[in-house]
């Protein structure tokens, strides 16, 4: 088992409240992710699961069970640190075991599960290693295997990949969705790398100035983000403000039809990718101006400014200029409309 529910939690730090009832259901199995930019208050909700510190109210439910009167070690959750935290006179063999000499688990038993996980998290050849010996990949391996020895009934991920490098990290992400395969671990794990959230995730949370304000698979919240603070924390930082009527939203140049109902304030956004540019004429386009350049390898970042509004457009080819007439279609079925929204600043 490895069901995790939080119910109306309310964290403060100094008197005000970080966290604002918030909600959560984890089912067994699953790999959840909390995305976030810095200081909303990830960490603090893992903090307060893994029982480091205690909630101003709300419960906090481990398969079925509260857990808010248990200290940290009953609580049957293990709580992997951005640093691996590992101890330096110890080998990685008895690093990944200590868990289990606390636990008084000795001998071909606690052998037997060492052997195991590190196995599963391809630790193999470096149990006699020191932890100096280790390259950094390898020391967060370690402490994901000190985790799992535990067979811990959820497991919380404090942004373990922060510190390792672009290849690493990619190494370590695939690492954990085969070690979720293998184990069953249902896994909490905190980022405010939204690519990293998107790879990795059953599902994710978007936690934005304390509030929970979106839960749902990766594909669902790229393509149908809840409000525009999601949108354009997702990177969606294209917005038309416009009216619904009879069916159809107008704003600007802009048109589509919606199933929403008539609203005389409404937003369309857009993301960059998903602007067509065209340095020939479209029929069903707009003309603008290219602003700004920005080349980013596999893609290049347009600055377009068309009927008195800026956009942002991401396009495959390297060869615009700045100057340059283009020509922008937004596709209908691109559109993503918002009734009733204050324009975002």
């Amino acid at each position: 088992m490895g069901q995790l529910e939080l119910q109306n939690l309310t964290i403060n730090y100094d008197n005000k409240p970080v966290i604002r009832d918030l909600s959560l259901n984890i089912n067994n199995g699953e790999i959840v992710s909390l995305l976030g930019p810095s200081g909303v208050g990830k960490t603090t909700i893992l903090k307060a699961i893994a029982g480091l510190l205690k909630p101003f109210s709300g419960r906090i439910i481990i398969d079925g069970k509260p857990v808010d009167h248990l200290p940290a070690e009953k609580r049957d959750a293990v709580l992997i640190f951005q640093k691996p935290l590992l101890f330096p006179f110890l080998d990685v063999g008895q690093n990944i075991g200590f868990g289990l000499k606390m636990a008084k688990i000795k001998g071909s038993a606690a052998t037997k599960q060492i052997d195991k996980i590190i196995e599963i998290t391809d630790l193999g050849g470096l149990k006699n290693r020191k932890v100096h010996q280790l390259s950094g990949g390898q020391q967060q391996r370690v402490a994901l295997a000190r985790g799992l020895v535990l067979e811990p009934s959820v497991l919380l991920l404090d942004e373990p990949l922060s510190n390792l490098d672009a290849e690493l990290r990619q190494q370590m992400r695939e690492l954990i969705g085969n070690v979720q395969a293998q184990t069953g671990t249902t896994m909490l794990f905190v980022t405010h790398d939204q690519s990293e959230a998107f790879a990795i995730s059953d599902r994710i949370c978007v936690l934005l100035n304390g509030n929970l304000r979106q839960t749902g698979t990766p594909t669902e919240l790229f393509y149908q983000p809840a409000d525009p603070d999601v949108a354009r924390f997702l990177g969606s930082v294209n917005f038309i403000s416009g009216k619904i009527h009879n069916g159809f939203f107008q704003g600007g140049f802009v048109s589509c039809a919606t199933s929403l109902g008539d609203s005389s304030e409404a937003i369309a956004v857009i993301r960059p990718e998903d602007i067509v540019l065209s340095a020939a004429g479209m029929e069903d386009g707009t003309v603008g101006k290219i602003a700004q350049i920005q080349f980013e390898g596999s893609t290049t970042r347009l600055t377009v400014k068309a009927e008195n509004e800026t956009f942002t457009a991401l396009s495959l080819r390297p060869d615009f200029k700045v100057e340059q007439s283009v020509w922008l279609y937004f596709p209908p079925e691109r559109l993503h409309i918002f009734p009733h929204s204050p324009i975002v600043q």
